[in-house]
This record gives C-alpha cells, structure tokens and sequence, in this order.
C-alpha cells in the first residue's frame, strides 16, 4: 500500500498500532506514528505521525506533525504543523510553521513563533 510522502517518515523509531488504545501520557524520543488511539497528553522530542486512523485526545508536545487523522488538543510544535487533506486538528496551535493542505481541518487559535525575534535577530 503506497502513503502520501507527508503521512509517514523515512525512519519511525515508534508505532502505536491501529487497534492500540492507551490512555496516559506518553513520553518519548526519536519519530512516533500513531495508526491507533491515545487518550492523554503526548511529550515526544522528536517528529510525530498522526495517520489517518489516528486518534489523539490530548495535548502534544513534539519537533514537528504531520496528520491525516484526529487531533483534539493544544499542539505545540517546535518546528512544522501539516494538517493533510483528511486530517483535523480541534484545539490551539503553537508553531514555527504550519500547512494546512485542501480539505484539511483547523479549528482553534495559532500563534507562530519566529525564530529571529526569539534569537534577537531582528532587522528592520
């Protein structure tokens, strides 16, 4: 089965299975995709895979996101947000980027950071 490139990453250190449910927090490093069901907050210093059959009811912390599924909760990202046509993402953003591809779903607030305010680079 072939997978739009943004749905997945080259090297997935970590997966929660379609018929996975968990409920707690989740803590980790490396790049997680999550096919199943996770009802907690997620802290995961690396990238995230949220596929179409994902589920998250939390908020997540990560480097960068990609879903295709559900996303019901505050993200904070510390690189880029991609909302792909069948994804939604219900809840507030925090980001450096965000994309939201045709048919994607966004309801909620965004605030995107710049890396040269917070770096003190700023040029007129």
């Amino acid at each position: 089965m072939f997978r739009k490139k943004e749905e997945y990453t080259q090297n997935i250190d970590s997966l929660i299975g379609e018929n996975i449910k968990i409920i707690g927090k989740i803590e980790g490093t490396g790049s997680l995709r999550v096919d199943g069901y996770i009802e907690g907050d997620m802290d995961y210093k690396g990238d995230v895979v949220i596929s179409k059959t994902g589920r998250v009811k939390g908020n997540i912390i990560c480097s960068n996101i990609s879903i295709s599924g559900i996303v019901d909760g505050n993200i904070d990202a510390n690189g880029k947000l991609t909302i792909l046509d069948s994804g939604k993402v219900i809840g507030d953003v925090d980001v450096y980027n965000i994309v939201i591809h045709d048919s994607g779903f966004f309801q909620g607030n965004c605030k995107m950071r710049d890396k040269n305010i917070e770096e003190g680079n700023i040029t007129d």
